[in-house]
């Protein structure tokens, strides 16, 4: 155990996939992705559906075999994650299924038993907010309460690297503004965190680095902020518009050819902001087009990804 912490604690990286693979027939669900994830980070993985997240995952949480490739963790190459490695480890899956009548502390202390060394109950029960509902049967909690029971027994034994899938989906903003709180407090604790998420608000909110899959192959990857320095110094223009005719919407494409619509809102990708804004307000006065919710922002992981997949996150 004073191996692994001594290694990691030396070259700074606590986990180092290179060439990982997975297929299944001829479905190349990972295929042959490499990346390190620094200690003490929010390392976040993108992807719609299907790209490869979840597997890759669970191939790192010792759930499934890779076919190929190397995994280093906790400064030891291993051919796939043992018992050993799963004592520093934690797993928040997509889906948890507690049983329903057991209490919230019976629950966290029925996984804590599983583990040679984990935190006291009430501990877990204080860090994730839960100690109110120390005595409430699983079956009665909100979803919000039941995410993060899951993550409770996530941390019981203390985990180095914690790896968390898609930990707020189906939440509502309050409830996913609650987990986002925890993992915060987990960082600055030094843990070091896997996610992948399809809410592009929390992958900016969050993360130190960003890997973006599509494929089963990673298409990019660094930090937020120079994942978006990728696309320039554009500024972005958007806006909402009912009934834009094929030929307006053709005029505005012809000035802007970086145009993007998604349902009605478009989006212009602009190098000089003054004269592209003279240019859409006498264009929208010509053509009788209002335009609503009009923003100017920088660009953001949205328009990085895509610019890469041409599609957006949650399709």
């Amino acid at each position: 155990m004073g191996y692994y912490h001594d290694m990691a604690d030396i070259n700074g990286t606590l986990l180092q996939v290179s060439e990982l693979t997975k297929h299944y027939g001829d479905i190349r669900a990972v295929d042959g992705i490499s990346f390190s994830v620094p200690r003490g980070t929010v390392f976040t993985i993108l992807g719609p559906n299907g790209a490869g997240k979840t597997t890759t995952l669970e191939i790192l949480e010792g759930l499934r075999p890779p076919d190929s490739g190397t995994i280093e963790i906790f400064g030891k190459r291993v051919r796939r994650v043992d018992r050993r490695v799963k004592e520093r480890i934690g797993v928040l899956l997509q889906e948890a299924n507690f049983e329903p009548y057991l209490k919230v502390h019976e629950t966290i202390e029925l996984f804590a038993a599983f583990f040679a060394h984990a935190y006291a109950t009430r501990d877990i029960m204080a860090l994730v907010s839960l100690t109110e509902k120390r005595n409430a049967l699983v079956k009665n909690l909100s979803g919000g309460q039941r995410q993060r029971l899951a993550l409770g027994v996530a941390l019981v034994n203390d985990p180095d690297l914690l790896f968390l899938d898609e930990p707020t989906t189906g939440l509502d903003p309050q409830a996913r503004h609650n987990i986002w709180s925890i993992v915060t407090g987990l960082k600055e604790r030094d843990k070091t965190i896997v996610l992948t998420t399809h809410y592009m608000e929390e992958a900016e909110a969050l993360s130190d680095y960003v890997c973006i899959m599509d494929h089963g192959k990673i298409i990019a990857a660094d930090t937020p902020r120079a994942l978006a320095a990728r696309l320039g110094k554009e500024t972005m223009i958007e806006f909402t518009a009912d009934q834009v005719p094929a030929a307006a919407r053709n005029s505005l494409s012809g000035r802007f050819p970086q145009l993007r619509q998604d349902g009605g809102t478009i989006t212009l990708e602009v190098a000089d902001l003054v004269p592209a804004l003279q240019h859409l307000l006498g264009w929208a006065a010509e053509n009788g087009i209002t335009l609503d919710n009009l923003v100017i922002r920088q660009p953001n992981l949205e328009d990085v990804f895509l610019t890469l997949t041409g599609r957006r996150l949650r399709e």
